[in-house]
Formats: C-alpha cells, structure tokens, sequence
C-alpha cells in the first residue's frame, strides 16, 4: 500500500536480535487554537522560551530530538536561537515541518484540504517547502535533511520534491490513521516499518510509532472503522476493547496516551519484529494552555512524567538505545547494503 505516496517503495526489516531504537521527534510549531479553522495569522511562539523543559529530559536520558520546525519557527528569533543553540551543542537535530497556511508563498485559498501540503499544486508545495528550508539554513547554519509533512498530509508529488530539494529522511506517515474524511492521507493500511522511496531508493521513510495492539489486533483498519462507525457511537464499542485489551489503535505520543498504554503499544511492536521506534509531541505542550493535552501545570506535570517515565523504561527495561533519524539511516543503509536495497 505504501506504493501509492511513496514510489518505488521497499520496506525495512531489521534482525530481530536487533536492540531496540528510539528516535525522539518533535512538531516544533507555533501556537494557535485547536479547536478552530487554522488562521494565517497565528504564528506565536511565546511556549519557546519553556523549549528547555523538554531538552531536559532529552538530555537526562542521552537523547539528541529531532525538532522539525515550520515557518513561524525558523522565522522568528524566539523561535530558533535556543534550538540553534542545542543543535550547535550537539544536543539537537533540526529538520523541516511545513505548515502550508503560514508558510510562504501564502497564495493558495485556506481550505482544510489545503492545509495538508501534498494537496497543493506541485509547483506551490516544492515552493513552500524551498522556502522554509533556506529560512532553516540561513538562521541554523545547515539544510534540514528530514522533514515531517504538516498534518502528516504527504501528497502524490511530496517524494520527488523531497529528492531534488535534497532531503534524506521523511517522517509524515502516521499508522495507523486515516485523515481522509478530513481531505488527507489514508495510513491506516501502514505499519510503522521504516522503508526506503523514491526514484532511486535512497530516501528513507521513517513512519510515527503507531499500531493496532490487543489479542484482536490482526483485525486491524477494518475492524476499527467497524468500532467507530457513527451509527455504533451507543454502544462504546472502543471503551470496551479497550479495557479488555482485547483491541486499541495507540500512538507512541505523551500526548494522547498514557504511559502503560505506550508500553503495551512497543510490546505489541516488538511481538512483530519491529525494532525503530519513534516517539513525538507537539513543542505549544511544554506550557500550559497552548494545545489541548497540556490545560494547567498539572498538566504539563502529567505531560513530562510520561515523557520521563516512558524513556526509563524503554532503556532500562528493553535495553533500548537512542537514535536521531539521520542515525537510523546511517544505520539502515550500512544493513540494506549488504542485503541488496
């Protein structure tokens, strides 16, 4: 199914004696209401001068984050010079998120279907994405090579502009999720198996850590429409798979999950021979009020224990080792070489 989104495509499959990887990525954007249309004017980044909260904890467990940065970010001076600062320490990665509606060109109509930039025409999309990514090296000193698509909304022409831009990884897809009613892309079919793309094959896709997990889990995106169809909403059919842990669509996300869900979600992975994990949040939840997960300070508490929490065990407990995707390319191409891509 990746075939449609990303030509050319060949999945990634390490050994399973392979000690697990995680990978820290984090949607570094600015703030604006969830719970409205998006809106050009809104490009605060008042939540990054609170960015340390975060690299705290990445620090405490040796972990180099990727933040992805979009326009409002790369942009404006509160926005990059404590992330440049890390990058240049060696403490961060930076890459590029593209938020199309507050990225220029602003010449495209603000529809939701245009929010998602695979959506855009393609010469708009190469335009937006040049754009932010020689804003990024101009204020950071390097070229993003990974990006995350905004909305996760990769498009039909997102691989080829991502190849002659120069870009190495792509972290948008989000199994198992299905935008579609929405206007964007369908992952519900994906596995969180990193794969490589494009017309040679050289572009690595490093997908959010998601999954179906539960003793009913083989059902999969059929099975989870059928749950959540709007004429069943009665029934509370999710609340009860759920608690007889029978079935649930988790994401590897502090955000909106709980610790013990996370965990079963990569022991669920990890029962597939899946090794790469990928763990991310949005930056506006390091402070309170500036997405819906983080409302008060006891909330951001919640917030940054799971965080704290879920990095503990992960390298304690499964022995695991941190990553930054340009490392788990490094790491997968050296594996793929001696196998044949």
């Amino acid at each position: 199914m990746i075939s449609d989104l990303f030509p050319n495509a060949r999945r990634i499959r390490l050994p399973n004696d392979t000690r697990p990887i995680l990978s820290v990525v984090i949607h570094t954007e600015e703030e604006f209401d969830w719970e409205r249309e998006h809106a050009r004017e809104e490009v605060g980044v008042e939540h990054m001068r609170h960015i340390g909260r975060a690299q705290e904890v990445f620090d405490a467990f040796g972990i180099v984050p990727n933040y992805v940065i979009d326009y409002p970010i790369a942009g404006q001076p509160l926005g990059y010079e404590t992330l440049r600062r890390y990058q240049d320490e060696g403490r961060a990665l930076i890459g590029a998120h593209l938020h199309p509606w507050v990225s220029p060109p602003l010449t495209e109509h603000l529809t939701r279907a245009n929010t998602y930039p695979g959506n855009l025409p393609r010469e708009l999309e190469y335009e937006k994405l040049r754009v932010l990514t020689d804003t990024i090296a101009e204020n950071f000193g390097k070229r993003p090579l990974t990006y995350l698509a905004g909305r996760y909304g990769n498009g039909p022409n997102s691989a080829a502009i991502l190849e002659q831009l120069g870009y190495e990884v792509d972290i948008s897809v989000a199994p198992p999720i299905d935008y579609s009613a929405d206007g964007g892309p369908d992952y519900s079919g994906y596995s969180a198996e990193p794969f490589w793309f494009g017309q040679e094959r050289k572009l690595l896709g490093l997908p959010g850590g998601g999954c179906y997990a539960g003793w009913l889990k083989g059902a999969g995106a059929p099975f989870y429409r059928m749950l959540t169809h709007p004429g069943l909403s009665w029934a509370r059919l999710p609340a009860i798979t759920s608690r007889l842990r029978a079935f649930e669509r988790i994401r590897l996300s502090p955000e909106d999950y709980s610790l013990a869900e996370m965990r079963r979600m990569t022991r669920s992975m990890l029962d597939d021979g899946q090794r790469i994990f990928v763990f991310s949040f949005h930056s506006p939840s390091v402070h309170p009020g500036f997405t819906p997960y983080v409302r008060d300070e006891a909330g951001l508490r919640r917030f940054l224990d799971k965080t704290r929490g879920y990095f503990e065990w992960f390298m304690r407990e499964l022995n695991g080792q941190a990553m930054t995707p340009l490392e788990i390319r490094a790491l997968l191409d050296g594996f793929s070489a001696t196998r044949g891509k």
